[in-house]
């Protein structure tokens, strides 16, 4: 019923910026809060910013001031813009969407490397 496809990742140097997309199926997409995680093998995964349905904003202190998480809930799509770009960024990132009832929905990532 509800699939995500995550798009953007790729090489980029550090300092330099990246945006990520997220679309999603399914009607549910408006009144979902919309998350990004990231996560590096042999770590946990690691959550990064949540945009709620209402649009609030929240960002894991690693990287406020430096990503930006948006919707446009016209096109069912979240983003992570990131900038500022660190090697210490480097990780697969995943989409996540929290329905109102509580279940959650994972894209299949998309892998962010941050080198020269």
């Amino acid at each position: 019923q509800v699939q995500l496809v995550e798009s953007g990742g790729g090489l980029v140097q550090p300092g330099g910026s990246l945006r990520l997309s997220c679309a999603t199926s399914g009607n549910i997409f408006s009144r979902a809060d919309m998350g990004w995680y990231r996560q590096v093998p042999g770590k946990q995964r690691e959550w990064v910013a949540t945009i709620t349905s209402r649009s609030i904003t929240l960002y894991a202190e690693t990287v406020k001031g430096r990503f930006t998480i948006s919707r446009d809930n016209a096109k069912n799509t979240a983003y992570l813009q990131m900038s500022s770009l660190k090697p210490g960024d480097t990780a697969v990132y995943y989409c996540k969407l929290g329905d109102p009832a509580g279940v959650e929905y994972w894209g299949q990532g998309t892998l962010v490397t941050v080198s020269s």
